[in-house]
């Protein structure tokens, strides 16, 4: 009889061990959860405030306010050079700070703010050679700026960089070396740094613009496949290529990449837009000598048309004439026109 209940009683010890283990692992189980939950919401909050395109700036009164700061007349480049400034510190400093080249939750698990990071990147790297080749130099044979010269290469930087040096780290020192190169350009030694706003430094300047212009044109109507004539020799019976290629034949964008090209062309003319209405402040006599104020405004109205709102919440991808509508080929439309009319602008400027 006693070892009976000696026997029932280490039983009950035994469930009752257990129950306890039971009760401590739903705890922990529990625990587990609610901090899994939290940080899920957490991740989804910011990637919902993180993603998100910058309000455009005016460009001239940006100038205005940064000579006055200074202390510092306005002169010939000072608006092109802040607005290549401003568009830096933009994608550096903006809501979530800069996100391409992020490794951890939420950045890593966003795409669209690091596509328009790229875009608008593209386009400050083209501008910033087109300082250190063209708008500093008076003729081939000048001397490069000491500043514009590290500045290039700096921008340069692969944008998903996140090991020292980071991308951030780079992009800042070359925007140091601009803000170095804008405080020399308004002193009174006439031989330290220049601007020279000429037709044919603009009208190098724009032949980039419109190569991109047209390459993001065809990568947007890309969307929904076409077919295409190869036209890469330009009908020149004696050209060759390295490799033929193949005419007609299908272009078309992987689903998956619909939204990062969408998303790169918005950064693209963001920014491009910016470095426009600079442009059009310090080139002012020489657009008007060649007739060509006209022409810069409507690209840069095209331009920003091309950066409405999209109110929905997704980059739908409909076909041409079908149901649902087409982002890319809408955004396309306003690019192509753009294009079409830089063209058009460079062949005024490359007038005599």
């Amino acid at each position: 009889m006693t070892r009976r209940v000696g026997a029932e009683q280490e039983s009950h010890v035994k469930v009752a061990g257990l129950d306890n283990k039971h009760r401590r692992a739903r705890v922990w189980l529990r625990v587990v959860s609610y901090f899994l939950a939290a940080a899920a919401l957490i991740t989804l909050s910011l990637m919902w405030w993180w993603d998100y395109e910058p309000e455009p700036f005016d460009v001239a009164k940006a100038a205005q306010q940064r000579a006055a700061a200074d202390g510092r007349p306005v002169v010939v480049g000072t608006a092109t050079t802040v607005a290549l400034i401003d568009v830096g510190n933009t994608l550096l400093d903006k809501r979530g700070g800069y996100l391409s080249n992020d490794f951890g939750p939420p950045g890593v698990l966003m795409d669209n703010v690091p596509n328009w990071e790229f875009g608008a990147l593209i386009q400050v790297r083209d501008l910033a050679k087109a300082f250190r080749n063209e708008f500093s130099r008076s003729q081939t044979q000048s001397t490069e700026d000491v500043d514009l010269l590290e500045a290039d290469p700096l921008f340069s930087t692969p944008s998903d960089r996140w090991l020292l040096p980071a991308s951030e780290g780079q992009y800042r020192k070359a925007i140091g070396h601009m803000e170095a190169y804008l405080d020399r350009l308004s002193d009174a030694d006439e031989y330290n740094a220049q601007f020279f706003a000429r037709a044919d430094n603009l009208a190098d300047w724009l032949a980039v613009v419109e190569k991109r212009l047209g390459s993001l044109s065809q990568r947007l109507s890309a969307s929904v496949g076409q077919e295409r004539i190869d036209t890469d020799l330009a009908g020149d019976k004696d050209a060759q290529q390295s490799t033929p290629g193949e005419s007609p034949r299908v272009v078309k964008t992987p689903w998956s990449k619909v939204d990062d090209v969408f998303y790169e062309a918005r950064g693209s003319v963001w920014a491009l837009s910016h470095f426009l209405r600079a442009v059009e402040v310090d080139f002012e006599p020489v657009l008007r000598d060649k007739n060509a104020l006209v022409s810069l405004r409507q690209i840069i109205r095209e331009l920003e048309e091309a950066q409405q709102p999209l109110s929905s919440p997704i980059v739908l991808n409909g076909s041409p004439y079908g149901f649902f509508a087409n982002h890319s080929l809408v955004m396309a439309n306003y690019i192509s026109r753009a294009n079409a009319a830089v063209i058009d602008l460079r062949k005024l400027l490359e007038r005599g």
